[in-house]
């Protein structure tokens, strides 16, 4: 597909899926390298485990499915006061280059940002090959390179590697970018980035962006994804995420993310998953769970699963004492599609209900933010142009022998 063609698609509204909806509440205290707040952590989801198993079961039900209504006295993780922040001022001097220099690049990444888009990176390679460095009035030192890779089958990638660091090398920063692309079609835009401060924080990002065709479908895809982490230098903590979404032009669309926290003694992680085929049928879930050192665990899961108005909804809450006693709940939903639907579920403690009532089905059957946006969100992707192919000499396709992995489903 021309990318002039491409562009010219008519975007529709872009929006944030539910589960990044679910998850943004989840973790809205979960503010990591937060330049405002100092490092600390609680999580919604522990509200309904950590209450008395004898409180007044309620059902919450809502356009985003059913589950179990939380408390609003979340009972937070206990965290010192921490150090663990980006604070410019924690970072060696900003590169203050002469005119040739980098400007720097010393702030790490901000936990449940999800994937930028291309033009927050403002990646903008150099049309020549570049080889050099410098010394700032502070004593900290930079440097900038530049050049291309050729490969087989008109393999070409261009990049720019930038860094600096202080005169005593206790914090430094790196940076690459890079574009490639081959004569099969195939266009990337890229981001690595790493770097620590004074302190002994330390951080890495990476974050690419792919067009391609399909080997099985034979449709233009774009395939966006991310990976973040930090540790802190002062305390036992350190967080990791991994983000990706997948679209092709005729509708089909993945997206989902890994993550895992920890603070001192805490131990926190969390995966979701959304899948649309592009002819109506959805899957959407979500597993969480954390632990403490002491043996204390608790959790929360569910899923759902549509089409043409027909499906179900099913989840568990559950959590296990130090002493190794469990306690669960689990409930779930059968919708026919005629406005009936089936609630069923029951609990350790002796809860129990099966009851057909006249309810609305609702669920998405198309992502908020789908093929349309996305290409209207890669311009610079698409602009990526390839080696010229010499009269007479074709891209070498190589398709794998086995058909595409099943998506992710929970653990």
């Amino acid at each position: 597909m021309g990318a002039s063609s491409a562009v010219s698609l008519v975007r529709f509204g872009v929006g944030t899926s539910n589960n990044e909806l679910r998850l943004k509440k989840w973790t809205r205290r979960l503010l990591w390298f937060d330049t405002r707040k100092r490092f600390s952590c609680c999580a919604d989801m522990l509200a309904p485990i950590r209450q008395s198993e004898e409180r007044r079961f309620e059902q919450k039900t809502s356009a985003h499915g059913a589950g179990i209504k939380p408390s609003s006295s979340a009972m937070p993780f206990a965290s010192p006061k921490s150090r663990f922040v980006s604070k410019q001022e924690k970072f060696y001097p900003r590169c203050t280059p002469r005119l040739t220099g980098p400007q720097s690049r010393d702030t790490p990444p901000k936990r449940d940002t999800g994937i930028a888009n291309e033009k927050d990176w403002g990646i903008d390679l150099l049309n020549e090959n570049v080889n050099e460095s410098g010394i700032n009035e502070d004593g900290s030192t930079w440097f900038r390179e530049s050049g291309q890779d050729l490969g087989e089958n008109g393999y070409r990638c261009r990049w720019t590697r930038m860094g600096g660091r202080s005169h005593d090398a206790s914090s430094e920063w790196t940076e690459t970018w890079w574009e490639k692309s081959d004569w099969t079609g195939y266009k990337e835009l890229g981001v690595e980035k790493s770097g620590k401060n004074v302190e002994g924080d330390s951080w890495w990002e990476t974050w690419q962006e792919v067009l391609h065709q399909d080997e099985w479908s034979n449709l233009a895809r774009i395939e966006r994804s991310a990976q973040k982490q930090a540790k802190s230098g002062t305390e036992n903590a350190g967080w990791y995420e991994k983000w990706w979404e997948k679209y092709d032009a005729k509708g089909w669309t993945e997206k989902g993310a890994h993550k895992y926290g920890r603070l001192n003694e805490q131990s926190w992680w969390e995966k979701w998953g959304e899948h649309y085929d592009g002819r109506g049928s959805v899957l959407k879930w979500t597993d969480k769970w954390a632990e403490t050192e002491l043996g204390t665990k608790w959790g929360d899961k569910w899923e759902e699963k549509f089409f043409s108005g027909i499906g179900s909804r099913q989840g568990e809450t559950w959590h296990v004492s130090p002493n190794s006693d469990r306690w669960s709940r689990t409930w779930g939903e059968e919708h026919f599609g005629n406005g009936k639907v089936h609630k069923y579920g029951k609990s350790t403690t002796g809860e129990s209900w099966d009851i057909v009532v006249d309810e609305e089905t609702y669920y998405e059957a198309e992502p908020h933010y789908g093929w349309a946006d996305v290409v209207g969100d890669s311009t610079q992707l698409l602009s990526i142009q390839p080696r010229e192919r010499p009269p007479g000499v074709y891209p070498n396709l190589e398709f794998g022998p086995s058909p595409p992995p099943e998506p992710d489903q929970p653990q």
